[in-house]
């Protein structure tokens, strides 16, 4: 039963893989009732290492309380379904390449002319317009071509890049759910519906923040000497990992001074500290007990002295970090209120205390797969709190159910069976 903030907020999803599914699911948590429209053989994060017939982990976990709708969009009588069903709709979610929204008569200018308030949010990899408009792109692809997988910078014995996590797709998950929120508070306001655009790489450059940026009085100087740095580079076909190196070095990423953001080996494990502003790196010399003048006027990090002073500080710290286990250090620098965690493994965190004491973990229970224990909706509310209405759906399920309230009678969804129209 839906407990949040959007109940009774209708909802229909044309979605695949992560980000859409993602967001939708946030989106359900939030109270809207989600049906899923999937291909009669499941979608694709639905096939991805199934672990029993038509179940993977992948789609378990992001497709939670959500209905399953089950047919083949290309057929006839699946889209005079979809057009009714549209009628009752508030919101559409997709993230189907352009041309193959418009053959199946799904975008927007089909929809909006059947429910003309229709809030429609459109996902696409690279945005609708340029060359790239009408490519595929998945994560890897999209953080390759914003520079994400550079800025990162890891690179395997080879020297080839490694590929990230999905951080384009979980950032425009977030973008889906705001946008909805943001065309149904609109359309509360004014009644009117809209098409809300997002895309992969919109996301991926908001999360790259001042990497992006060209600011000519505060990073211009650097930029220009970063991409003069780069065309030779390219021009003499410098490897890809040797010019990752020149370009830290260019960004004094390879300061030997940074000892207050960073992560450090411990007798038993490995820890990371943050310290951002002067007050908090004064509490890490404090805490630790050494002496350095990072935060004095005259401080340059590219100065060769200063070089050698800070590499001997770097060098200091990592030996003492070396001489206590993670649980004595983290003691010691959060009594000296130095920021720190120490690095676990995700497959920690489900029982982990913090993570248990705030109740971010759900448990629900799957007809076909049993138990299921996942994150919790990432937002808490006083008075709407929501909460998973239910398990991620069985392929097809509900598919009778959503004929029905359109008004098809058995025989009428027997016969679109029969067709291959529906699951």
């Amino acid at each position: 039963m839906a407990t949040g903030p959007l109940d009774g907020i209708k909802l229909l999803e044309f979605t695949q893989i992560i980000a859409g599914p993602m967001g939708c699911q946030m989106l359900s948590d939030l109270g809207a009732d989600v049906i899923k429209v999937e291909p009669i053989e499941g979608e694709p994060w639905r096939l991805n290492a199934q672990f029993i017939p038509k179940e993977s982990v992948t789609f378990l976990g992001l497709n939670r309380g959500k209905r399953s709708f089950a047919l083949d969009l290309a057929h006839p009588k699946s889209r005079e379904a979809i057009h009714k069903l549209v009628k009752d709709m508030d919101v559409v979610v997709i993230n189907y390449r352009p041309d193959v929204s418009a053959r199946l008569g799904i975008d927007y200018e089909t929809l909006s002319a059947i429910k003309p308030d229709l809030v429609y949010m459109d996902s696409t990899a690279f945005g609708r317009e340029g060359d790239w408009g009408s490519r595929p792109g998945y994560d890897i692809v999209v953080q390759a071509a914003s520079g994400i997988t550079s800025m990162v910078g890891k690179v395997d014995e080879s020297g080839t890049p490694l590929v990230p996590p999905a951080h384009a797709d979980t950032t425009t998950a977030y973008a889906i759910c705001a946008g909805v929120l943001a065309g149904l508070f609109y359309k509360e306001r004014t009644g009117k519906g809209q098409k809300v655009e997002t895309s992969l790489l919109i996301n991926a450059l908001t999360m790259a923040m001042s990497q992006f940026d060209d600011i000519p009085a505060g990073n211009g100087e650097q930029r220009a000497v970063l991409l003069a740095a780069l065309e030779n580079a390219r021009a003499k076909g410098t490897p890809y990992a040797d010019f990752l190196k020149e370009r830290d070095a260019l960004l004094g990423r390879s300061a030997g001074g940074n000892v207050y953001y960073r992560c450090f080996l411990t007798k038993d494990g490995a820890l990371a500290i943050g310290a951002l502003s002067a007050s908090l790196r004064a509490k890490v010399r404090a805490t630790l007990g050494f002496e350095h003048n990072r935060d004095e006027p005259t401080y340059n990090a590219a100065d060769p002295e200063q070089m050698r002073v800070d590499q001997e500080v770097r060098n200091k710290v990592e030996a003492l970090f070396l001489t206590k286990t993670n649980a004595e250090w983290e003691q010691i620098l959060t009594d000296g209120g130095v920021p720190v965690a120490p690095i676990l493994f995700t497959q920690e965190l489900i029982d982990h205390p913090v993570v248990q004491a705030n109740g971010y973990v759900v448990e629900l229970e799957h007809e076909l797969v049993g138990p299921l224990r996942m994150q919790a909706p990432p937002w808490k509310m006083s008075v709407s709190n929501p909460t998973p209405q239910g398990p991620p759906p069985v392929l097809g399920k509900h598919n009778e159910d959503i004929l029905t309230s359109l008004g098809y009678t058995a025989e009428q969804i027997a016969e679109m069976r029969s067709a291959g129209a529906i699951l």
